[in-house]
């Protein structure tokens, strides 16, 4: 007599990861995710490897998650999985301050930001 299950937010043949409160502007971010849009997994993982921007290890992290997640949860094939989707978002602003010449207060803002990344599988792999 338990509850329903909730239904899937997403199809059967796809699963997806979530990272929020990633410490750089959705701007930069969505710079690396526009590295991996499209490509199979194993081509993203490895220019995310060698990516030479800070955070293609946080967006790696993910991808390796919603992999895990689509192997795991959801009984897809690793070798057939591209990357379907991957979005960024803002998240909080800290603000921080700077005291600036003739009593002026320059700020300083510290953007957060997150990244949702969906594979999807594609074709039947031998």
């Amino acid at each position: 007599m338990g509850t329903e299950k909730n239904p899937r937010r997403v199809a059967d043949n796809e699963a997806m990861a979530v990272a929020r409160m990633l410490r750089t502007s959705p701007q930069k971010l969505n710079l690396v995710a526009g590295l991996i849009r499209g490509k199979k997994v194993d081509k993203a993982l490895a220019d995310l490897t060698f990516s030479k921007r800070r955070i293609a290890g946080e967006v790696k992290k993910v991808l390796q998650s919603a992999i895990a997640n689509a192997e795991n949860n959801h009984g897809l094939d690793v070798d057939s999985l591209v990357v379907a989707e991957a979005w960024v978002g803002k998240n909080l602003v800290m603000k921080r301050g700077r005291p600036r010449a003739r009593g002026r207060f320059g700020k300083i803002m510290k953007p957060f930001s997150e990244i949702t990344i969906k594979v999807r599988q594609v074709g039947e792999s031998a």
